[in-house]
């Protein structure tokens, strides 16, 4: 049984494990079950390399490629300075199939900012009013990919503008997980809820926002060289903390391909 240590009540754990044990895979599925329940994941001291980084990944599931901001790494994303990565956000929402988890490790920390900031949908929308989740449930919100952008350029090229137009994907507001859980569909990607008008749509997803990135359901990890972090795509928000770009601030993922489809609205609403 792998050795673990609460950071935080509702989000967060540090696994206390060595590299060799990650790189055997004989913990993968121990992992993937604390993973999606505690949100997101730390171990101290791995120092992996990107080989050893990506051979990780691939104990953990299939690694996502193609993504319209992968390098030629067979997977592997080294990032810089993403725009929208500073706000809220589920990646890959306009996608349909969302990846199920990231693994992130540092390859550069900035001197001051740069953190990585988490947030548990699962645990936010259980504790709203039960009134509340049965409504919210019946509702489905447009995800794209001109919605994240929005925060970081909010007057595009046409060019962008066309890129962007061709994410977008309609999704319910809460997704039925097939565990049975239930967590919110939010974040930057959300644009508007269908069939409400839009200054109610925009009232309603911040205040939801604001509800989930409350301090107790979220986590912000500070990175010390050597880290290696994870965290549940499927029901967790993430963000990275601004930093001065000229520091040199890297760091470098894989993300696994998604192993859940997000059912319906029709099939989320119950007699």
């Amino acid at each position: 049984m792998l050795k673990t240590i609460e950071i935080k009540p509702l989000i967060g754990s540090e696994v206390v494990i060595d590299a060799e044990a990650l790189l055997s895979g004989k913990h993968a599925e121990e992992l993937k079950e604390l993973l999606v329940r505690r949100g997101a994941l730390v171990m101290r001291n791995i120092d992996f390399d990107d080989d050893q980084l990506r051979a990780f990944a691939k104990t953990m599931g299939e690694l996502r490629q193609g993504t319209i901001y992968e390098q030629e790494n067979a997977g592997m994303l080294k990032i810089f300075n993403i725009p929208g990565s500073l706000f809220w956000h589920i990646d890959g929402t306009y996608t349909g199939v969302p990846p199920f988890a990231t693994v992130l490790a540092p390859r550069v920390i900035a001197p001051k900012g740069g953190d990585t900031e988490f947030a548990n949908l699962y645990a936010a929308f259980d504790d709203l009013p039960e009134e509340e989740k049965e409504y919210l449930s019946t509702l489905e919100v447009v995800h794209t990919m001109k919605a994240a952008m929005n925060y970081a350029n909010p007057e595009p090229t046409w060019e962008d503008f066309k890129i962007w137009e061709g994410h977008r994907q309609v999704l319910p507001l809460v997704w039925r997980h097939k565990s049975g859980r239930r967590s919110l569909l939010i974040g930057a990607t959300a644009s508007h809820i269908v069939g409400m008008h839009l200054a109610d749509s925009y009232e309603l997803l911040m205040r939801l926002n604001a509800h989930a990135t409350q301090e107790k359901y979220t986590y912000l990890h500070h990175w010390k060289m050597g880290d290696l972090a994870m965290w549940d795509n499927t029901g967790t928000m993430h963000r990275a903390r601004p930093f001065d770009v000229s520091s040199g601030r890297q760091m470098h993922r894989f993300t696994l391909e998604g192993i859940e489809t997000i059912p319906p609205v029709s099939k989320l609403v119950t007699a």
